[in-house]
């Protein structure tokens, strides 16, 4: 499970990577710590066809009973509860230059995975939707209405697995994987649901809460 990752990359190289003709981000600075409920860049299809960068806060509400408050990874798309934002309109692209995982094994040790050691930029599958209601924190409470997003998983692959073997991210290494990400059929879509070749990734730090 990800629950802490990095994106540092410029909104100039975000958008023209996503092929984004609109951004709605402001002044977006890097972030070299995203964790859940914080606000992040995501790309989407806008309601005219383009694509536009926006900012999102990372979670989804739970399912009844479920025993988090918040459901930052989907791992398991045929579940009823996702089934209304796995449509293609409520597909997007999630920029990470890097991701944390916890070794599995006690004491907790943080390992940061990216494509190379300058952190190239790609993307998460994910998903978005609205919602209203009382994020944040008692503190900073951010009450009325949201756009909110997640991210699939899958299993870990090589590079991983002997970090944390239960799961990693769907990562999006490639343009056409992308494109099918946001427009294509579910089943074309859901095929991108595997891990990512051993040598797409590389442990890039280990020992710290922020990478970058």
């Amino acid at each position: 499970m990800c629950n802490l990752y990095s994106v540092t990359s410029s909104q100039t190289a975000i958008r023209q990577l996503a092929r984004a003709l609109s951004d709605l981000t402001g002044n977006l600075r890097p972030l070299p710590a995203v964790f859940p409920d914080a606000l992040a860049p995501v790309i989407r299809t806008a309601p005219d066809g383009g694509r536009e960068l926006v900012m999102m806060r990372w979670g989804f509400p739970p399912p009844m009973n479920a025993e988090s408050s918040l459901v930052t990874n989907v791992r398991n798309p045929a579940s009823h509860w996702w089934q209304p934002w796995l449509t293609a309109g409520h597909r997007c692209l999630v920029p990470v230059n890097s991701f944390c995982e916890w070794t599995d094994s006690r004491p907790k040790v943080t390992h940061w995975f990216a494509q190379d050691e300058s952190r190239s930029l790609f993307f998460f599958a994910g998903i978005w939707r609205p919602w209203t209601g009382a994020r944040g924190t008692k503190a900073n409470a951010a009450v009325g209405d949201h756009l909110l997003f997640s991210f699939l998983t899958t299993a870990a692959n090589a590079a991983v697995a002997p970090i944390h073997a239960k799961a990693m991210p769907v990562c999006l290494l490639t343009e056409a994987d992308r494109d099918t990400w946001l427009t294509g059929s579910l089943d074309k879509a859901l095929a991108l649901q595997h891990p990512a070749p051993k040598a797409a990734l590389r442990v890039v730090a280990t020992g710290q809460t922020r990478d970058g």
